[in-house]
């Protein structure tokens, strides 16, 4: 449900949709944003302005400190771009905006729990705050006791907010709005037309990938990684060491993406190597979704870079399935070394075991293009299996049982 804009004289620009869409809302408490960039900042200070024009209004937005106001792109500076040249009226002390006809607008923090009650007795007719998830649930349901308005005032009451995914308060925000029947205007990048897309998108691929979900995407559902791998346990290298011994281990999947399946898993092949001194090195990750046929090319391209000295090893499947696979490439690679390991046991037992190597700084990988999905699944590693993949970490633990000389892919009791 909506109703027609109510506009302001003191708004720059034409408001993007989904900026339309929240400024024309008549409910009293509604929620704006997701992805980073998706002009959040800018919706709700259209908010705070719609209703300027009357004498009666007042209206304040909250972040939770005074520095995330007036930082750069903070609110307290775009508002100086956005009034300054207007017949708006700035206090300094009061980080108020007085309007010709009374009405204010006024900037505040809640840094700490108790600020909530500097607001004690103050009447508001709008109340905004801006990346919400960093406030705590008590410190939003307290302002509701500040929203008032006289008796047949035409200006309504309302509790307007907006955030990314993330945060301390990321929880309550998630269950009183995403997932609940209170309104929720979700905004992308992509809905932000002022913004420089494409360099921002830039900026955020560098996050890993729990952070580039909740920002890029919106995704409120993004976990944090697992408890297994951490991704600045894994130092990167320009270049590999001399190692005593080579792997490539491959975890075998060959399945296209398809309608019914648009997400499969990937055949991994990953190149390890053991120096002499035991440090271990991932060397470099060949990751594709093919066709049988399609896998054995991967593979020879793979063995022909490599080297005669690498030897090859194969997850063998349960069964005379898995079998016939790993005979299959022992056939069509018999000039190499090659062989299949059964594995037994939990993954999560095998994959524990290179986690403490890796979190003692023992594991390195080479600099390349796979760095940032292999670091990406092995941060999303979970023990209850609601990671969308996990092949390249079964890669990971087959390379270092072989080279390690663990024996099979098998742990007794949490211990090798």
């Amino acid at each position: 449900m909506s109703i027609p804009i109510k506009t302001s004289r003191y708004w720059p620009h034409v408001p993007h949709p989904p900026q339309a869409a929240f400024l024309s809302l008549p409910h009293k408490e509604a929620f704006y944003g997701g992805a980073a960039g998706g002009g959040k900042s800018d919706a709700l200070l259209m908010a705070g302005l719609q209703f300027v024009e009357y004498p009666d209004y007042a209206a304040v937005i909250f972040r939770r400190t005074f520095p995330d106001l007036a930082r750069p792109g903070g609110l307290i500076p775009r508002s100086m771009e956005w009034l300054g040249p207007s017949d708006a009226t700035w206090n300094a002390n009061d980080h108020q905006w007085t309007f010709p006809s009374g009405a204010t607008l006024t900037f505040a923090h809640m840094q700490h729990e108790k600020d909530k009650y500097d607001h004690q007795g103050a009447e508001y007719q709008f109340v905004g705050f801006d990346e919400l998830t960093h406030f705590t649930e008590t410190q939003y349901r307290y302002m509701f006791s500040r929203l008032r308005r006289l008796k047949g005032s035409p200006v309504p009451v309302r509790a307007r907010s907006a955030s990314n995914p993330g945060g301390v308060g990321h929880e309550w925000v998630k269950d009183r709005f995403v997932t609940s029947d209170r309104v929720f205007i979700p905004a992308k990048l992509s809905d932000n037309p002022s913004l420089d897309g494409d360099e921002y998108r830039g900026s955020l691929a560098e996050l890993d990938l729990h952070t580039r979900r909740q920002l890029l995407e919106g995704d409120w559902d993004a976990r944090p990684p697992g408890d297994l791998f951490r991704r600045d346990w894994f130092t990167k290298i320009d270049a590999a060491p001399d190692c005593t011994n080579w792997v490539r281990f491959w975890d075998m999947a060959a399945t296209e993406p398809s309608d019914a399946n648009p997400d499969p898993d990937y055949t991994v092949g990953l190149r390890m190597g053991r120096t002499a001194d035991g440090l271990y090195v991932v060397e470099d990750v060949k990751r594709d979704r093919k066709r049988p046929e399609g896998v054995r090319k991967l593979q020879r391209a793979a063995a022909d870079r490599d080297g005669i000295g690498t030897r090859i090893r194969i997850e063998q499947e349960p069964g005379s399935a898995g079998k016939t696979v790993v005979d299959e490439i022992k056939r069509a690679f018999a000039d190499r070394n090659v062989d299949g390991i059964r594995s037994t046991g939990k993954k999560w037992d095998r994959a524990s075991v290179v986690s403490s190597k890796a979190e003692a700084g023992q594991i390195q990988i080479v600099q390349g293009g796979w760095n940032a999905a292999f670091l990406d699944e092995l941060e999303a590693f979970t023990a209850d299996d609601s990671h969308a993949h996990d092949d390249q970490v079964d890669a990971l633990s087959g390379a270092y049982s072989h080279l390690s000389g663990r024996g099979p892919l098998q742990v007794r009791k949490g211990i090798w």
